[in-house]
């Protein structure tokens, strides 16, 4: 369901953008006076309206951007060898085969679900009502702590104690992560590792990354998946947090997921279920819906 209520949306999102962007309004300046849904083909005598071409568009993400001269045989062509298909179905009589009634009845079923999940839920998620979930979730709220470290990785744990024994005498930790350092991408950059937060890296690592002071370097090794570890840290902050265009898109997804199963769950409440076994016998409240067990 969640599924069908993404694709609908990701349809009507596209078209919005295509009619209000113009990008299908390739008629001249003479033809403006034209009705506003004009002919522009037709098949056996069956009209092709310019609103089909604009429907067809919001489904077809890739028409994004195209430009009219493109789009417009594009979209004509596949509208064409459509309506040529159906009505060459139709002459077989496929139209009155069981399977394909039942997929058509299908498919009608998916489209008023998606129309009527569009209906209630479209209203819902608005700039407003996005602007109110960021900002209980992430305005005036402190970051997640950040620390800048840098570190040395070798394979062994001797080699990591040397080189701690090394910085201890006054080593530069750049040079000898250049010299041992198995992590190409941070040796390259004196082991440094930049800013991260705690998920960021495998906890091995963070637990004692995290509880360093700034310069201050780990006094042992530390063995990760990856080897051993040389650790300095060279400073915390408070990680500003995401702004709202960054969280946009992952905020109105959570409150379409939100909104579908809160639609789901009323449409339940307000019709009656009643459940049967696999063969079709009354089921108790303790069976479950599972097909029983391959021997």
């Amino acid at each position: 369901m969640s599924r069908l209520f993404a694709a609908s949306s990701l349809r009507f999102t596209l078209g919005a953008a295509l009619i209000v962007s113009g990008s299908l309004s390739i008629a001249s300046p003479a033809m403006a006076q034209k009705p506003a849904d004009p002919v522009l083909a037709t098949v056996n005598g069956q009209p092709i309206h310019m609103s089909d071409l604009q429907e067809l568009a919001q489904s077809l993400p890739q028409a994004r951007g195209m430009p009219p001269q493109q789009l417009y045989p594009l979209l004509m062509d596949r509208i064409i060898d459509g309506k040529a298909l159906l009505i060459a179905a139709q002459k077989a009589g496929l139209d009155k085969d069981p399977t394909v009634q039942h997929a058509m009845q299908e498919a009608a079923d998916q489209a008023l679900e998606g129309a009527f999940l569009r209906k209630t839920i479209t209203a819902q998620i608005t700039e407003e009502a996005l602007h109110a979930r960021y900002d209980q979730e992430f305005a005036n709220k402190k970051g997640e702590t950040e620390v800048h470290a840098r570190h040395i990785l070798v394979a062994d744990e001797a080699t990591a104690k040397k080189i701690i024994a090394e910085l201890k005498k006054g080593g530069d930790f750049a040079a000898l992560s250049t010299q041992y350092s198995k992590d190409p991408g941070a040796s390259q950059q004196g082991g440094d590792l930049g800013w991260f937060k705690k998920d960021d890296m495998v906890p091995e690592f963070s637990a004692v990354a995290f509880s360093l002071k700034d310069n201050e370097i780990a006094p042992t090794p530390v063995k990760t998946q990856f080897g051993y570890h040389v650790i300095q840290v060279l400073g915390h902050r408070q990680a500003q947090p995401p702004s709202f265009e960054e969280e946009r898109d992952t905020i109105r997804q959570a409150m379409v997921q939100a909104a579908i199963q809160d639609q789901i769950t009323a449409a339940k409440a307000d019709v009656k279920i009643e459940r049967f076994n696999m063969d079709g016998s009354p089921a108790k409240a303790t069976d479950t819906a599972e097909p029983p067990a391959a021997k």
